[in-house]
């Protein structure tokens, strides 16, 4: 499977006009880099209630369809990957209080990519229920669109066509 290409200029790139030049990748890669994704789903993502979770889960699975709709393949998958983030994040932040898992900084030349990057991961604290429950709310909407069968179908063509 093609790695997400973190080499590309994403401050400068319109992956809407571009839809070739985009990698899916594995889980959350570039999330926070490929625009006018970026721009256009993070202002609704949040995750700090169950209440707040749901609402912000519920808007991005709107704009998921949306871009299903419209036939743009890498807005669904940018919307699926801020669904996964919610679930992630949340669940860190339910497991480490203060969201922080590893230690020390992360390492020059990583910076915007996930992972350990070789740092330990911090103990947990005892689970935040509150947290938990929005990682739970993030979790059934990232299932949803991950089983939307239009979104597995354009998501095959995308990676048959351009890798």
């Amino acid at each position: 499977m093609p790695k997400f290409d973190y080499s590309l200029n994403y401050a400068e790139l319109d992956l809407r006009a571009h839809p070739e030049l985009y990698r899916v990748g594995v889980g959350e890669q570039g999330v926070l880099l490929v625009q006018p994704y970026k721009s256009e789903i993070l202002p609704h993502w949040r995750f700090a209630t169950p209440e707040v979770a749901r609402e912000s889960s519920e808007a991005i699975y709107g704009m998921f369809l949306a871009y299903l709709e419209a036939g743009d393949f890498v807005g669904a998958d940018m919307a699926r990957k801020f669904l996964q983030m919610g679930f992630t994040r949340a669940r860190r932040y339910a497991n480490h209080r203060g969201g922080k898992k590893y230690e020390g900084p992360v390492p020059e030349g990583k910076k915007g990519q996930s992972g350990a990057h070789g740092r330990p991961e911090r103990p947990r604290d005892p689970e935040d229920p509150v947290k938990a429950e929005s990682a739970r709310i993030f979790k059934a909407k990232w299932e949803e669109a991950e089983a939307n069968v239009e979104y597995a179908r354009m998501k095959r063509e995308h990676r048959a066509r351009f890798g």
